[in-house]
């Protein structure tokens, strides 16, 4: 098995880097979703289930750590990265509060142009990251602005599958993943405890839940009329009332990853 792709969300719910290798540490790989557009009024958290204007957004990371937000139809816009103290602002991730500091009007009101509504950008420093869900993980292990890990995996061939069973091929993308896995049959990573890739080691702590996200196109942003691959996935994938597609992981230590590296299971 060998580690195929590597991905990476600078801003959360707009678009994916592909990279071909990347630090790796507690807060998954580095400069993961560590920034977040949320309401400018209360500092609840957006994304492209509501909306899928988000997807739009291409962020990436310039020399010296700032953002770079580009869009089609708009001038791009360099964002530095605030001090960890600096402007913080109260805000709402699914049940987690925290504060963290804005990054302040420039890039609010390019984000509040796009979106055609008010917002605010904020950014989550190593020192303000949350804890993971209860029940999973170690008390060391954080995450920044995820839906709750700081890592997803999914098998190559978990997805070859399910576009086998819809009848037509499901772009990775919508899944968000940060690891691809090459070489193991379907669904592997189900029975999966711990891993390790290169000379990392990395913790399976539960499935990934899916919704509606899924659902969209990651070139266009259009939903699917068919509503797929959720559709087919609540045929084979859903437990409990839940649809699970891949795994989510936490990383022991830190170090490198690179797409070719050998993909072992432990456990």
């Amino acid at each position: 098995m060998i580690l195929s792709a590597l991905y990476r969300y600078p801003v959360k719910s707009a678009q994916a880097q592909s990279l071909p290798a990347s630090p790796v540490g507690n807060l998954g790989l580095a400069g993961d979703r560590r920034w977040l557009v949320v309401e400018a009024e209360n500092g609840r958290f957006l994304t492209q289930r509501a909306w899928p204007r988000l997807g739009l957004v291409r962020a990436s990371y310039l020399a010296d750590d700032s953002l770079l937000l580009e869009s089609p139809g708009l001038a791009p816009l360099s964002v530095p990265v605030p001090a960890a103290d600096d402007g913080l602002r109260g805000v709402t991730i699914w049940r987690d509060t925290l504060r963290v500091p804005d990054a302040g009007d420039a890039a609010a009101a390019w984000l509040s142009g796009l979106l055609g509504k008010p917002v605010r950008l904020v950014y989550c420093p190593e020192s303000r990251a949350r804890y993971l869900p209860n029940g999973y993980g170690l008390n060391s292990d954080r995450a920044a602005f995820p839906d709750g890990f700081p890592l997803l995996l999914i098998g190559q061939a978990s997805l070859d599958e399910l576009s086998s069973r819809v009848g037509r091929p499901m772009e990775m993308l919508r899944f968000r993943p940060n690891l691809v896995v090459e070489g193991a049959p379907a669904f592997a990573e189900d029975g999966w405890k711990r891993i390790r890739i290169g000379a990392m080691t990395f913790r399976v702590l539960k499935p990934s839940v899916r919704c509606i996200l899924t659902t969209l196109d990651p070139a266009t942003g259009e939903r699917s009329p068919d509503r797929e691959p959720l559709t087919t996935l609540k045929t084979f994938r859903e437990k409990d009332g839940d649809v699970l597609f891949g795994q989510n992981l936490a990383v022991d230590g830190e170090g490198q990853l690179q797409v070719g590296m050998e993909v072992q299971v432990l456990e």
